[in-house]
C-alpha cells in the first residue's frame, strides 16, 4: 500500500485535479497574514512587553523579542483559523492552508512553552502535537488521522500494535512530562516563597514534593498506557537485584542529600572544607553539593562523602571565622610598638570586625625573628581570607616601615677555608 492509497483511507481529502487559481489564492492569503502578523506584533510587541513589566512579570524570560514573537504568531494563526472557515477552497489549496496554519500554531506553543520555562524537549513535543492537531483539525477533523493511523499495525497473540498505540504512547508520555514538569515548577516557586522556611527546609521541601510529583506521574503513566505490571513478575526478582547493585551509590547519595536537609549540618551558604576543597555551598543536589570555590571553581562533591568524612563548616552555628596572620620582627626592634602597630594595621582593615577586638599574641622565639600571630574576625567568610591577610600584611608593611620596624629575614653566611690545595 502506498501513501496515496493509505490517505484516501482515512478520509482526508485528496485534489484530484490542481486548480492552480485556488492555490495561488491560498497562498497569497497566507502571504497577507504573515505580513499582517509581522506588523501587528512590531507595533504591539514593546508596549505590551513594557505593560507586563510594570505589572511585575518575569522579565528574564519574557522580553520584546519573546512577545513580539507571541503576537505575530497569534495573529497569523487567528487570520489563518477565519479565512479557512469563510473561504471555500479545493482540497490541495485547503491542505496549504491547514499545513500553514498548523505550523502558525506549532510556533506559537513553543514560543509559550518556552515563556514558561518549561524546558526545550517539552516545548518542542507540545508544539509537535499542535502542528499535528491543528493541521488534521483543519482538514476534516480527529477521526480520519485516528483511523488511518489505526490501520498501520500488526498483531501478535491477543495484542495488537498499530501506529496509533505508538502515538498515544508518545503523547501520554509527553502530555505527563509536561504536566509533572509545570507542576513541579510551580511547587519550586511557592515553596521558595514561603516566609516560615529556611534555605535548607525550603530546598528539603523540594527535593520531596519534586520525588513525589515524578512518582505520580509515573504511576499515572503505567495506568493510562496499560501497562500490565504482573507480567513483569518473573523477571522483577533478578532485575530489581541488578538495579539495586546498579543504583546503589545513587540512592546511597539521594539519602545522604535528603539527611543533610533534614540535620541542617550543611545548608546552602555555609562556608566549607573538605579535604582539599574550601568554598561556599552552591546547591545540595540529588547526587552532590556544589562548592564553589573563590577561584570560581565548582567542585561536586557527593551527598555520602559529606556524611562519611569529616567536614568544616564555618558558618555551621555562627559565621563568624577567626584568622590568624603570622608576622616575625627582628630581636632589637621595640617589641610593644611592633605589637601596637599590628593591632592597628589589622584594626583598620576592611571587613574585620570591631568585635571581637583584634589582638596580637606573641608567638615564640625563632631562629633570626620573634614570631607573632595576629587575630582578627569577620563574618563573611563566603568572601574569602586571603584578601583580608593581604590587606592586613600590606598595613603592617608600611607602618613597620614608617616606624623603623625591621622584618628579619634569613642571612647565611659562606666561609671560604681555604681553596689552595685545590688550584
Amino acid at each position: 500500500m502506498d501513501w496515496h492509497d493509505w490517505i484516501e483511507r482515512t478520509g482526508l481529502p485528496l485534489p484530484e485535479s490542481p486548480d492552480v487559481e485556488s492555490l495561488v489564492v491560498a497562498i497569497v492569503l497566507i502571504a497577507g497574514a504573515v505580513a499582517i502578523g509581522w506588523f501587528v506584533g512590531h507595533r504591539a510587541g514593546p508596549p505590551l512587553t513594557a505593560r507586563i513589566h510594570n505589572l511585575g512579570g518575569r522579565t528574564s524570560a519574557i522580553t520584546e523579542k519573546v512577545v513580539t514573537a507571541l503576537v505575530q504568531y497569534a495573529v497569523i494563526a487567528l487570520l489563518l483559523l477565519i479565512v479557512g472557515n469563510a473561504v471555500v477552497l479545493n482540497p490541495l489549496a485547503l491542505m496549504t492552508l491547514a499545513v500553514a496554519l498548523g505550523v502558525a500554531m506549532c510556533l506559537l506553543v513553543y514560543r509559550i512553552v518556552k515563556a514558561c520555562g518549561l524546558g526545550k524537549t517539552a516545548a518542542l513535543l507540545l508544539a509537535l502535537a499542535a502542528l499535528v492537531a491543528t493541521t488534521a483539525g483543519t482538514l476534516g477533523g480527529m477521526r480520519p488521522l485516528i483511523k488511518g493511523l489505526d490501520g498501520v499495525g500488526f498483531s501478535v497473540g491477543a495484542h495488537r500494535f498499530s501506529l496509533l498505540a505508538v502515538v498515544n504512547a508518545i503523547v501520554i508520555i509527553a502530555v505527563l512530562y509536561v504536566v509533572a514538569k509545570t507542576v513541579n515548577h510551580i511547587l519550586t516557586h511557592l515553596i521558595g516563597r514561603a516566609s516560615g522556611l529556611d534555605i535548607s527546609q525550603q530546598v528539603l521541601v523540594q527535593k520531596l514534593a519534586g520525588i513525589g510529583v515524578v512518582v505520580i506521574a509515573v504511576l499515572l503513566g503505567i495506568d493510562l498506557l496499560g501497562i500490565d505490571l504482573t507480567a513483569l513478575t518473573v523477571f522483577s526478582g533478578a532485575a530489581g537485584l541488578a538495579i539495586g547493585f546498579g543504583l546503589q551509590k545513587t540512592f546511597g547519595n539521594l539519602i545522604a542529600g535528603l539527611i543533610l536537609l533534614m540535620d541542617r549540618s550543611v545548608k546552602p551558604g555555609d562556608v566549607i572544607v573538605v579535604g582539599d576543597t574550601f568554598g561556599a555551598v552552591g546547591k545540595i543536589g540529588v547526587r552532590a553539593v556544589s562548592v564553589v570555590t573563590r577561584d570560581g571553581k565548582e567542585h561536586l562533591i557527593p551527598n555520602e562523602q559529606l556524611m562519611t568524612e569529616a567536614v568544616e563548616n564555618w558558618s555551621y552555628s555562627s559565621r563568624n571565622v577567626r584568622i590568624h596572620i603570622p608576622v616575625g620582627v627582628a630581636y632589637g626592634c621595640d617589641l610593644a610598638l611592633a605589637q601596637k602597630l599590628m593591632v592597628e594595621a589589622a584594626t583598620g582593615a576592611t571587613r574585620v570586625l570591631t568585635e571581637p577586638k583584634p589582638s596580637v599574641w606573641l608567638k615564640a622565639f625563632g631562629d633570626s625573628s620573634i614570631d607573632h600571630d595576629i587575630l582578627v574576625w569577620i563574618a563573611d567568610p563566603e568572601l574569602g581570607v586571603g584578601n583580608v591577610r593581604s590587606d592586613i600584611l600590606n598595613r603592617v608593611w608600611r607602618l613597620f616601615a614608617d616606624n623603623a620596624i625591621e622584618i628579619p629575614f634569613p642571612q647565611r653566611d659562606i666561609h671560604i677555608r681555604s681553596i689552595a690545595d685545590q688550584m
